[in-house]
């Protein structure tokens, strides 16, 4: 039954522990990545400053290199920084990405007028002020694209937090049901009861 697969599962693992792993990772690391591109999307659409747009160029370029040559540079970097098993490590260098950059400036500059900047600046509003009270109501579309886009990717993450997470009370929840899905007992009905877990939030 449902509740025998369930139990079963928590039994191999601490599943519980692992759904909350990925809730954290994905929720904390969408609204830091939602806050960190807003502004530097802003501050792309928004001002003119030396090189610009090569600066831009060169960011965009990143997003040409494939994820496998960056993995070994990438690991490399978090062992430096004494990050191995811990869930920093698949959400902090990620947080202003060329994609959700990209599309944040992309999605400004449609939707904010350089008209309506400098009438908040001439009415004295600061532009941080700018920023909060006047660009992300405008923007909240774009937000909610790049949010959803965003928390997909994190719960889904499986690749580098295969190669980060060390311990099943730091395993996420892909990486935890493919521990149980390697070995020679495999419990389907735990594995599906799993599975159906994942997915919940992409049915939401």
């Amino acid at each position: 039954s449902l509740v025998d697969n369930w139990l079963e599962l928590n039994t191999r693992l601490p599943f519980v522990r692992n759904i909350w792993n990925s809730v954290y990772i994905a929720v904390l690391g969408t609204g830091l990545t939602l806050c960190f591109s807003s502004l530097a999307g802003y501050a792309f659409a928004c001002y003119s400053f030396r090189l610009k747009e090569i600066l831009f160029a060169f960011m965009l370029s990143t997003m040409m290199v494939p994820r496998f040559v960056t993995l070994i540079p990438w690991f490399i970097l978090v062992r430096a920084f004494g990050w191995l098993n811990e869930p920093r490590a698949l959400y902090i260098p990620s947080i202003a990405n060329a994609f959700a950059v990209f599309l944040m400036r992309s999605y400004m500059e449609s939707a904010i007028s350089s008209e309506l900047i400098d009438a908040a600046r001439i009415d004295g509003c600061s532009e941080f002020g700018i920023y909060s009270a006047i660009v992300m109501p405008l923007v909240k579309p774009g937000l909610g694209a790049l949010g959803i886009i965003t928390f997909v990717n994190l719960w889904n993450a499986f690749l580098n937090a295969l190669v980060i997470l060390e311990s099943y009370e730091t395993y996420t929840i892909p990486v935890a049901l493919r521990s149980i899905q390697g070995t020679t007992d495999i419990e389907w009905g735990a594995l599906m009861v799993g599975s159906a877990t994942a997915v919940l939030p992409m049915m939401m």
